[in-house]
């Protein structure tokens, strides 16, 4: 009985794996292997990538199996096989690279209306005008006033000192306006 105290099955154990020397699955194959992979484009990083890497299995011998995607029908120990992965192969970078071609158009689209990306800065010239003009009075509370402002210390005081006066980044935010 284990301790969860079920019984033990035998038949239920998977033999062990052997250890992969260098650290990679392909390293671990042997003449004769096929490695199978989910998807093509978990193979290989882009098409060159993956085209040696299908030349380095094939030239060892070993095989390849897509299971599902766009390689679905890709089984290179055929001949049919490595021309649909040619094909696939082609394909998988083709679209990997009309969804960057799509992201830099929009990125810019964005930008030409004046759209920024990132983070709003919490820190508004408002916001530092009156931090100035209380910081310069004695009886002001630092915890109070970043409270008040919606503010860490720590971003009030990179934008300005103890006295009130502007720092480096307090005039990038004011030149900003």
């Amino acid at each position: 009985m284990t301790k969860s105290g079920a019984w033990p099955r035998p038949s239920l154990r998977m033999p062990r794996m052997r250890a992969v020397p260098s650290g990679t699955a392909t390293s671990a194959l042997r003449p004769g292997d096929t490695l199978v992979v989910w998807k093509l484009d978990r193979l290989g990083r882009d098409l060159r990538h993956l085209i040696n890497t299908v030349h380095d299995l094939t030239g060892r011998g070993i095989g390849l199996k897509v299971l599902t995607g766009h390689g679905a029908a890709i089984d290179t120990t055929t001949a049919a096989g490595k021309l649909v992965f040619g094909i696939f192969a082609a394909l998988a970078e083709f679209e990997r690279e009309l969804i960057a071609e799509r992201t830099v158009a929009g990125l810019a689209s964005a930008r030409a209306r004046g759209r920024k990306g990132g983070r709003p800065f919490k820190m508004t010239a408002a916001k530092l005008r009156l931090a100035m003009a209380a910081m310069g009075q004695s009886e002001t509370k630092v915890g109070d006033l970043c409270q008040e402002l919606g503010i860490t210390r720590q971003t009030l005081y990179r934008h300005i000192s103890p006295k009130g006066e502007l720092r480096p980044d307090g005039e990038k935010l004011l030149s900003r306006i």
